[in-house]
């Protein structure tokens, strides 16, 4: 297995504004990151300490839920996001979407359901 660090942890929020000052000056975090996902209904923010991302702030997604929910998935760094995939795949693991998402800036991603229907997403920064 290649996951070499937790990645993130997606918040889904109603106002990125509002949120990226609290977290940059209530909670202490730094804004490192932002721009549109390739989905035009999504602004994502990425916030952290010393250059590592902690955060990702999602807007557009899903503003209704309820606080609970707000959580969208836990993200981890790996090394070769399609060798991961394919090792999934024999473990017949089930995919959200099997496909990879590249962001903008080059990463790219993929969402699985753990045992519960939580999202986990494999994260491969761009090289």
């Amino acid at each position: 297995m290649a996951i070499q660090k937790l990645e993130h942890v997606g918040i889904q929020v109603k106002d990125i504004e509002k949120s990226i000052h609290f977290y940059q000056d209530i909670v202490g975090l730094q804004l490192i990151d932002r721009f549109p996902h390739t989905n035009p209904e999504l602004t994502l923010a990425f916030l952290g300490l010393n250059g590592e991302i902690i955060i990702e702030l999602i807007q557009g997604y899903n503003s209704d839920l309820p606080a609970e929910g707000k959580v969208h998935h836990v993200a981890f760094t790996v090394s070769d996001l399609k060798e991961e995939r394919d090792r999934l795949k024999q473990l017949d693991v089930t995919f959200v979407d099997e496909q990879f998402t590249t962001l903008p800036n080059g990463a790219q991603y993929l969402f699985f359901y753990g045992p519960d229907g939580e999202w986990i997403e494999f994260f491969q920064p761009s090289l």
